[in-house]
C-alpha cells in the first residue's frame, strides 16, 4: 500500500544580480519510507507484505543543514507513525514544537536504515538531513546535482569505528 507524492516543488533564489529566479546548487532524490513496525511484523509473517504501509517522494530536497529527514504532518500520517516525544525545533525562521516520531525504515538508491523523522508543518517541503545520509553512505554532489553511493566495503568504506 504504496502512496506516491510527485511534483514536490524545488526552492528558487532569487539572484544577487537581478533576472528571475533559479536554482542554485541543489541535491534532489526519490526516497521510499516505511512503517517501522509494518515492516518487523510482515517480516515474522504477522501481517501481509502488501499491508506495509509507505510512502515514496519523488524530489526531497537534500539539506546539509538539517540533521534528520523531515516530513510534512499528512505524509506522517499516512505511514501511521506512532509520536516518540515533542521536542523544539530549530529553524532558519526559528524555534518551534515539533514531533520526534518512528520508527520508520527510508530507502534510498537500494541502501535502508532505520530512522525517526521529525514533524514539518503541512505544506513545509520534505528534507532529507545528513544524519540518514551519513548511515547509508550517501554524499551530495552540487556540481552533478545528485547523491553519491560512498563505497560499503574495502578500505575506502563509509563504515567506519573508533
Amino acid at each position: 500500500m504504496t502512496r506516491r507524492y510527485d511534483g514536490v516543488m524545488p526552492t528558487r533564489f532569487e539572484s544577487a544580480v537581478g533576472g528571475p529566479p533559479r536554482l542554485v546548487g541543489q541535491v534532489h532524490v526519490e526516497i521510499t519510507i516505511k512503517n517501522g513496525v509494518d515492516v518487523v511484523l510482515a517480516a515474522e509473517g504477522l501481517r501481509p507484505d502488501g499491508d506495509v504501509r509507505s510512502i515514496t517522494l519523488d524530489r526531497v530536497l537534500v539539506d546539509t543543514g538539517a540533521t534528520h529527514l523531515c516530513l510534512p504532518a499528512r505524509m506522517i500520517d499516512d505511514l501511521g507513525l506512532p509520536a516518540r516525544r515533542e521536542i523544539v525545533l530549530v529553524t532558519a525562521g526559528g524555534e518551534y514544537a515539533a514531533r520526534l516520531v518512528g520508527p520508520a525504515e527510508l530507502e534510498i538508491a537500494g541502501r535502508a536504515t532505520t530512522v525517526d523523522i521529525i514533524g514539518l508543518p503541512v505544506g513545509e517541503q520534505p528534507l532529507l538531513g545528513v544524519v540518514p545520509m551519513e548511515t547509508l553512505g550517501l554524499e551530495p554532489d552540487l556540481r552533478q546535482e545528485r547523491l553519491r553511493l560512498l563505497p560499503e566495503t574495502g578500505p575506502q568504506s563509509h563504515f567506519t569505528a573508533c
